[in-house]
């Protein structure tokens, strides 16, 4: 079966936009200081022959895609050829029908693959699927973004029985004994419509973060934004904050709980998180550290709202199971995400809720969104660092998700500067006001860049097919 509205990929362009960070941000065991954007730009052609175009991105964050002792620049180099390589395949892709159709098709017959080949080629450590999802989403989103553009639509509009011919029970398989059907129903059916045009913002306080003047060392940049949590809380008016800890130190990771948490009470905390990169081996870990809040710092434990990926996420791999911890306190998945049928793993091994990225694909993130949804599991919508046009369907997709509570931005932390012609026309999502995004600016088709507006002067491309 098909429609007129069905696409197919005829051309894709490929961009590196290279970004410092102003300040260092640590992931896991590694600091990052620098990180390479993956823009892309896909033409689609309708039936009829009606061709438009769509564009995506997403930051290559190597240290979070790939925790490796390979050196930094072979990992960036080497996530960076995959993408060139996809931007190939997706042309040459066969594929026709809706972008949901098209992202859920090449990731079963061509990522896999794609992925086994060049690691081959590369006779040395293999490249991670987190990774290789993470080159593939910028493809992907861009795709999406095209079929609004092409049909004149919002694609928050176009996820329903009038542009897809499949419905979720074509992707997805409910849990065994759950009750649940995904026949005649469309990821449509588990959006929030109308999303919100504010939301809640999470501030992102890295392990090296400085937190007050005493923390400070003067090598810190003097560059008009704030370097200090407590200069970013007064003057955004933050109250969610994201805590990064080790997972290798319990008394370090309570006592930068308890530090961050006090400080930050009198002036409006009202939640805290607690996110461990998967550096914690044993779910006792996690549990001493929430029972000893619990019983010295109760106002702090009923407002740490829950704790995200604590453990590898190779899931299949450790199957840990983890109901202790997430009968403490909610227990996100975040990098074990990456697409429904870990959610799936994970729902059955103890995990609570799923923090959803649209780095792992709009159409992996749309569908985990769904399956989390019927089966009762609580969403977040996480950052990955995301500037410029990456931050738009990153606040969109948490916008029609209903998260538990807003959406992590935190590209203004890190590289305020490099967002400056996207902040132009959408000034409430690159600067946050009063603890919250606005995303009122966020118009039009596809998923509402409003390009044309921006003067954004790209490099050459790196690639054309």
């Amino acid at each position: 079966m098909s429609l007129p509205t069905d696409i197919r990929v005829v051309a894709s362009s490929v961009y590196f936009i290279p970004v410092t960070l102003r300040v260092p941000l640590k992931f896991g065991p590694e600091i990052t200081t620098s990180v390479v954007c993956l823009r892309t730009r896909v033409q689609v052609r309708d039936r009829h022959g009606k061709e438009g175009e769509g564009w995506g991105e997403t930051p290559l964050s190597v240290s979070w895609t790939w925790p490796s002792k390979l050196a930094v620049a072979e990992r960036a180099q080497r996530m960076e050829s995959f993408a060139i390589r996809l931007a190939q395949k997706i042309t040459e892709f066969d594929g026709c029908g809706h972008p949901m159709e098209i992202g859920y098709d090449f990731q079963k017959q061509i990522l896999m693959n794609e992925l086994a080949i060049a690691n081959a080629e590369a006779g040395t450590e293999p490249m991670p699927y987190l990774a290789a999802l993470v080159c593939l989403s910028a493809f992907d989103i861009a795709v999406h973004d095209a079929f609004g553009n092409l049909h004149g639509r919002d694609i928050y509009d176009c996820y329903n029985d009038k542009f897809m011919t499949r419905d979720l029970a074509s992707f997805l398989e409910p849990a065994e004994g759950s009750g649940v059907s995904f026949k005649c129903r469309y990821v449509q059916d588990f959006l929030v419509n109308p999303a919100p045009l504010t939301m809640p913002v999470w501030h992102l306080v890295g392990g090296v973060d400085a937190l007050t003047a005493s923390d400070l060392t003067g090598k810190e940049p003097n560059d008009g934004y704030p370097v200090q949590l407590d200069e970013w809380i007064k003057r955004d008016g933050l109250t969610c904050l994201k805590v990064k800890l080790r997972g290798t130190d319990s008394e370090w990771d309570y006592d930068r709980l308890v530090q961050i948490g006090k400080m930050s009470l009198p002036n409006g905390l009202k939640w805290l998180s607690a996110d461990f990169n998967c550096t914690v081996r044993e779910t006792t870990y996690v549990n001493e550290i929430l029972d000893r809040l619990l019983q010295n710092e109760p106002d702090l434990y009923a407002r740490t709202l829950y704790v995200e990926q604590p453990f590898a996420y190779e899931l299949e791999h450790d199957m840990l199971d983890v109901r202790s911890v997430s009968g403490r306190k909610p227990l996100f998945l975040d990098e074990s995400a990456h697409d429904w049928e870990f959610v799936k793993l994970g729902r059955s091994l103890g995990w609570s809720g799923v923090a959803l990225k649209t780095c792992k694909t709009q159409t992996g993130a749309l569908l985990s969104l769904c399956w989390a949804k019927a089966h009762g599991m609580p969403l977040m919508v996480q950052d990955l660092t995301n500037p410029m046009l990456a931050m738009i369907p990153h606040v969109r997709l948490a916008g029609y998700a209903g998260t538990i509570q807003g959406v992590e931005c935190n590209a203004m932390q890190f590289y305020p500067e490099a967002s400056i012609p996207e902040a132009m026309v959408h000034p409430g999502i690159y600067r946050r006001r009063n603890g919250i995004v606005d995303l009122s600016t966020i118009k039009g088709n596809g998923f509402g860049y409003r390009l044309n507006e921006m003067t954004r002067n790209l490099p050459e491309a790196a690639a054309k097919f």
